[in-house]
């Protein structure tokens, strides 16, 4: 049975939980409902999946066994994702040869159409074309997009989590914001170019019948 999404308030009274009480299902729950989370964040670093989650695991075990030197953490989900962040930087040090590459497809969830296929294959088309755009952004521009967009985070949350100001937040994403924009009115202005010149085929086709 899939968990549900916990919120900032029940993040926070699972960590106390898991300090002041050593209350193992809490830290459970924090595991479950933040992991997947905190693997993609890692993978915008490192690239490797495999790397991430043991990156991931490591930062959730060295919580548990530091939980009562970690009671003054106010903000837990910050915490991790900078925990992963500076783990991340630190597998790249000791691995210095790995290359980057350009991050795989993602696995979000689409709806079907099952009465339109043409349209079906526009949208798929288009998620293609924004995840190529996002992924073509510079790394951090990608990451502040992808946390505020896609897990709805706050500007001050990822500037802590990035050590960045607020505004520099703010400004990487109106610009990340302002590039997809761009891509999605060349890509719908060509959409409908294709349209008419295929209209125009047809018409031309009809006239010489």
């Amino acid at each position: 049975m899939k968990l549900l999404k916990i919120s900032k308030t029940d993040t926070s009274g699972l960590w106390k939980r898991l300090c002041f009480n050593d209350d193992i299902k809490a830290f459970e729950l924090l595991f479950h409902n933040l992991n997947t989370r905190l693997i993609k964040f890692c993978i915008f670093y490192i690239r490797q999946k495999e790397a991430a989650e043991d990156i991931v695991s490591d930062v959730f075990i060295k919580c548990w066994e530091s939980r009562k030197s970690l009671t003054e953490v106010t903000n837990p989900e910050t915490y991790l994702f900078v925990a992963v962040k500076n783990q991340s930087f630190n597998y790249l040090k000791k691995f210095s040869n790995i290359h980057l590459v350009q991050i795989e497809a993602s696995d979000e969830v689409e709806f079907v159409n099952t009465f339109d296929p043409e349209k079906e294959l526009e949208r798929k088309e288009l998620h293609f074309l924004l995840d190529k755009a996002i992924a073509s952004l510079p790394q951090q521009a990608c990451i502040i997009f992808k946390l505020i967009k896609e897990d709805g985070m706050k500007y001050k949350e990822v500037a802590e989590i990035l050590n960045i100001s607020p505004r520099t937040v703010q400004t990487q994403l109106f610009r990340a914001m302002k590039k997809l924009s761009i891509i999605l009115a060349a890509h719908q202005l060509a959409s409908k170019s294709s349209e008419r010149a295929s209209s125009d085929h047809d018409i031309m086709g009809l006239s010489l019948l």
